[in-house]
C-alpha cells in the first residue's frame, strides 16, 4: 500500500515538471514586446465646465379664470400659437343660490343708502342757497355791527371811554368770525353730502354688477365678459391641463385657482442648470457656452451665462450651483421645446490651432513633464517639454517639441 502511493506521488511530481519546463520554454519563445508611436498634431484646446440642466421659456405664465364655473369650451389646445387677449376658454357659471341672495340683499341696502344720501343732498343745497344755517350768525353780526357804530359815535362825543369801546369792537370781531366760519362749515357740509352721494352711488353701481356677474358672467359696463378667459401675452400654448367639463376655481386670496392653459414666449429661451462647486469659482457672467440637447443629434447651440447662484444646494451628496443661460444666435430651424434635457460646455479657457499630444503620453518625474523621442528601431530617449492648457485629454506643449517629432506612445503591456 504504502509502495503505490509512494509510486503515484513520484508519477504526478514528474508531470509537474514536465509542464513547468514547457511554461519556461514557451515564455522565452514570445516575441518582444514593441511600442507605437505618433506625432503631436495642431488642434484647439478648449478647457471647459460641464452643467447640466434643461430648456426653458424666458416668459412663462399660467392663466387662470376670473370666475369659478365648468370649461364649457375650449378654443385651443398645446402648440397654437395666441395673442394677448385672444380667447382661450369659456366658463359656464353655476352660480350659488345662497350668493345670489346675498348679492340681492346687498344690491336693496345700497338702493336705500343711495337714496338717503340724494335725499340728504337735497336738504343741504336747500340749506345753503337759502343760508338757512348761518342766519342767526348774520343776524348777531349785524346786530354787533350796529351796537359798534353807535358806541364809536358816543365814543367821539365823550361819552364812554376807549377802553369800553374796545370791548365792543372785540365783540364785533368775534361776531364776525363766526359767520365765516359757519359759511365755511356750511360750504363743507354741502361737499360732503355730494361726496356722500358719490360713493354711495359708487356702492350701488358695485352691487348691481355684482349681481349681474353672478348671473350673466359679464357687467354692463364693461367690455370685457367674466366668464370668457383670455390670454394675458402673445406666446405658444405648452399646456392646456383641463378638458371641457372640468370644474375650475378663480384664482382670489384664499387659493391659486385653476390653471386653463400655460403660455409661453418660445422666442427667448433659456438654460437652466446645475455646476459642481468645484467649478463654480472659474465662472463669470458673460462667459460663452455650448449646449447639447439630448433630443437633437449632430447639433450645437449658443448661448451666454447670466445667472449664477449665490447659494449652492446639496443634491445627492454635493453641492451645486444654479446657472442661467441665454440662448442666442439660434438660427438653426430646429424647434427647441420647452423642457428639453440639455448638457452645456462653459468655455473657461481656450487655445487655437496649438501643437498638442495625448496626456497619457507624457512622463511626470519631479514636477517636470518628458516624452520619449522615437531615436531608432523600439529605441527611445526622453525629452524634458513645456506644457500649458489642458483639456483632460490633450494638452498643448509650448516647447520641446512640434509636429515633426516621433514620440513614444505610453501604454500598459504594449502592443
Amino acid at each position: 500500500m504504502k509502495k503505490g502511493c509512494l509510486i503515484a506521488a513520484l508519477v504526478v511530481l514528474g508531470l509537474m515538471s514536465i509542464g513547468l519546463i514547457w511554461y519556461f520554454i514557451g515564455q522565452n519563445d514570445k516575441a518582444p514586446v514593441e511600442y507605437e508611436s505618433t506625432k503631436p498634431e495642431v488642434q484647439d484646446i478648449i478647457k471647459k465646465a460641464v452643467a447640466s440642466g434643461s430648456i426653458k421659456p424666458r416668459k412663462e405664465v399660467n392663466i387662470k379664470p376670473q370666475v369659478s364655473g365648468v370649461i364649457e369650451e375650449l378654443y385651443v389646445e398645446a402648440g397654437d400659437l395666441v395673442k394677448k387677449g385672444q380667447k382661450l376658454a369659456l366658463i359656464k357659471l353655476i352660480p350659488s343660490e345662497v350668493n345670489i341672495n346675498s348679492a340681492r340683499s346687498n344690491l336693496e341696502l345700497a338702493k336705500i343708502r343711495y337714496e338717503d344720501a340724494q335725499r340728504e343732498l337735497t336738504r343741504q343745497r336747500k340749506v345753503n342757497t337759502g343760508k338757512l344755517d348761518v342766519q342767526q350768525a348774520q343776524a348777531n353780526y349785524d346786530v354787533s355791527k350796529q351796537e359798534l357804530d353807535r358806541q364809536t359815535q358816543l365814543n367821539q362825543e365823550g361819552v364812554i371811554s376807549d377802553q369800553d369801546l374796545l370791548q365792543f369792537q372785540l365783540d364785533t370781531e368775534l361776531k364776525k368770525n363766526i359767520l365765516d366760519n359757519m359759511n365755511i362749515t356750511a360750504g363743507n357740509t354741502l361737499a360732503q353730502a355730494e361726496i356722500e352721494l358719490d360713493i354711495r352711488k359708487q356702492e350701488l353701481d358695485a352691487a348691481r354688477n355684482n349681481l349681474q356677474l353672478l348671473r350673466e358672467g359679464k357687467t354692463s359696463n364693461s367690455g370685457q365678459v367674466a366668464n370668457i378667459v383670455n390670454s394675458t401675452m402673445n406666446g405658444m400654448v405648452l399646456d392646456v391641463p383641463v378638458e371641457e367639463g372640468s370644474s375650475v376655481i378663480e384664482r382670489n386670496n384664499f387659493n391659486e385657482g385653476t390653471s386653463i392653459a400655460t403660455v409661453a414666449d418660445m422666442g427667448s429661451l433659456l438654460f437652466e442648470g446645475n455646476v459642481d462647486e468645484a467649478d463654480v469659482g472659474k465662472l463669470k457672467e458673460g462667459m460663452p457656452l455650448v449646449l447639447k440637447v439630448g433630443a437633437i443629434d449632430d447639433e450645437e447651440f449658443k448661448g451666454v451665462l447670466e445667472f449664477i447662484s449665490p447659494k449652492g444646494e446639496e443634491l445627492e451628496g454635493t453641492v451645486n450651483f444654479k446657472i442661467k443661460a441665454a440662448i442666442v444666435d439660434n438660427t438653426s430651424e430646429t424647434f427647441l421645446r420647452a423642457g428639453y434635457s440639455a448638457n452645456a460646455d462653459i468655455i473657461l479657457e481656450k487655445r487655437d490651432q496649438v501643437v498638442s499630444v495625448n496626456e497619457r503620453d507624457i512622463i511626470l518625474e519631479d514636477e517636470k513633464s518628458y516624452v520619449e523621442l522615437v531615436v531608432g528601431d523600439q529605441e527611445y530617449e526622453k525629452k524634458e517639454i513645456k506644457t500649458g492648457l489642458s483639456d483632460g485629454i490633450l494638452i498643448e506643449v509650448t516647447e520641446g517639441i512640434d509636429t515633426t517629432t516621433q514620440i513614444k506612445i505610453q501604454s500598459d503591456g504594449g502592443q
